[in-house]
């Protein structure tokens, strides 16, 4: 039961992850969650270096998809200036945001990871799914309401893993 919240891999942050890796490993589209993991949950717009992210991933083909468990004003207000494809009130870890976003894009699951900074959304959500799945440390030390019990529970699971010697890094910046 603990390893479907074992993520296939886990990254400092997005800008870890490259277009040509993910070629390279026959992916061509990305759904990623938006807060937290592409900017801090209270910060509405996307950063500069976060816009390079975007168009890198655009110029080599990889197609994105926001999928957010968060309202349609949030993850609207993000996405639409990037011209990001987005999906809100996603209820993950359920499949069905996953499974519209690959058939929106229309890409293969084997074709698609799931980027994400929590284990009980992203990571959850993706492994049962079969997505390949990418952690990332969350980009804000901070969380929204929802977030903030989620995040106790993650860490006695983060825990336990980095006990066993199955996740590597530390979730502080």
């Amino acid at each position: 039961m603990l390893k479907q919240f074992l993520p296939n891999e886990q990254v400092q942050d997005i800008f870890a992850i490259r277009p040509e890796d993910l070629k390279e490993k026959g992916i061509k589209a990305i759904i990623t969650d938006l807060d937290n993991t592409l900017v801090e949950w209270d910060r509405p717009n996307a950063t500069p270096k976060l816009i390079q992210w975007f168009k890198e991933m655009q110029e080599h083909g990889i197609l994105v998809t926001i999928v957010s468990n968060n309202n349609r004003m949030r993850v609207g207000s993000f996405a639409d200036p990037l011209g990001v494809p987005f999906i809100f009130q996603a209820r993950k870890p359920m499949g069905r945001a996953f499974k519209r976003a690959i058939r929106q894009m229309d890409v293969r699951k084997e074709e698609t990871v799931v980027i994400g900074d929590q284990l009980l959304t992203d990571v959850l959500g993706g492994n049962r799914s079969g997505f390949h799945t990418i952690l990332v440390v969350p980009v804000a030390q901070s969380d929204g309401f929802m977030t903030k019990f989620n995040r106790k529970v993650e860490r006695r699971i983060m825990n336990f893993f980095k006990r066993k010697g199955m996740i590597g890094w530390e979730d502080e910046k």
